[in-house]
């Protein structure tokens, strides 16, 4: 009974560092999941995914990596959407 318990936990284990991992299928995956990073807003890392998906993805790069280099910007996700915005009515 206690191999079954041991090796249960194992399984459990593996579980828990296959999950931890990510998984990319797409390139607007990619894409969303550097703008979160870049950004350090990995909170919302699902809408920078549908934001590539939807715009090009270097002017989105372009911008956030612009942002990542100033210093005096406190919340650099909302001030990305924005400059997003304030491009999209252009």
């Amino acid at each position: 009974m206690e191999n079954l318990e041991r090796t249960n936990q194992k399984y459990f284990d593996i579980l828990k560092e296959r999950f931890k991992e990510s998984r990319v299928y797409k390139p607007h995956q990619l894409i969303g999941l550097m703008l979160a990073e870049i950004l350090k807003d990995q909170k919302h890392k699902s809408l920078y995914m549908k934001l590539a998906k939807t715009y090009d993805n270097d002017e989105l790069l372009r911008l956030a990596k612009n942002l990542a280099e100033r210093k005096d910007i406190d919340n650099k996700g909302a001030y990305f959407m924005k400059l997003l915005n304030n491009l999209k009515k252009l």
